[in-house]
């Protein structure tokens, strides 16, 4: 038998995530300006993709922690501080990079929120593989933006 979504829970999970990332935006600073006095390494993105890249992620976060901590059972010890570990360093990279503009600082913030991803998308596979997969788009970015940051520290 199926499992029965509630949409209602559903859509609280996904714009409780996207809250999460429109209070990290504000809190982050100033990303266009800031984004583009920088010098940037080959393959970098218009400043317009970012938005809505991580409006996706987001999004598709969201909705894995809903099935994640739905299906979990009450087994979610894990799943919830390292759910909670990347949130807390997603925002710490965006002051670190866009209010203080520590680049190296935030290079090292950024492996250590991909590493985070990482285990995040493991732990979620591990209980729920469709969890998982979804998050499979948050490590890629994470991987291109550790890309990114460096480059960007090292031409500027």
């Amino acid at each position: 038998m199926r499992e029965k979504i509630n949409k209602t829970e559903l859509l609280i999970w996904i714009v409780g995530a996207e809250l999460f990332g429109a209070v990290s935006a504000l809190i982050g600073g100033n990303f266009g300006g800031f984004y583009d006095t920088l010098i940037s390494p080959p393959l970098a993105p218009p400043g317009w993709l970012f938005p809505v890249m991580w409006a996706v992620i987001y999004g598709l976060l969201g909705a894995s922690a809903y099935l994640i901590f739905r299906a979990s059972g009450g087994n979610t010890g894990v799943s919830v501080k390292i759910f909670a570990l990347q949130l807390i360093l997603n925002l710490a990279w965006s002051v670190i990079f866009f209010r203080l503009h520590f680049l190296w600082a935030a290079a090292v913030t950024l492996v250590a929120l991909t590493i985070a991803v990482g285990l995040m998308v493991l732990d979620f596979y591990r209980k729920r593989k469709l969890a998982g997969i979804m998050n499979l788009l948050y490590l890629g970015w994470c991987m291109f933006a550790c890309y990114l940051n460096i480059g960007i520290a090292v031409l500027n």
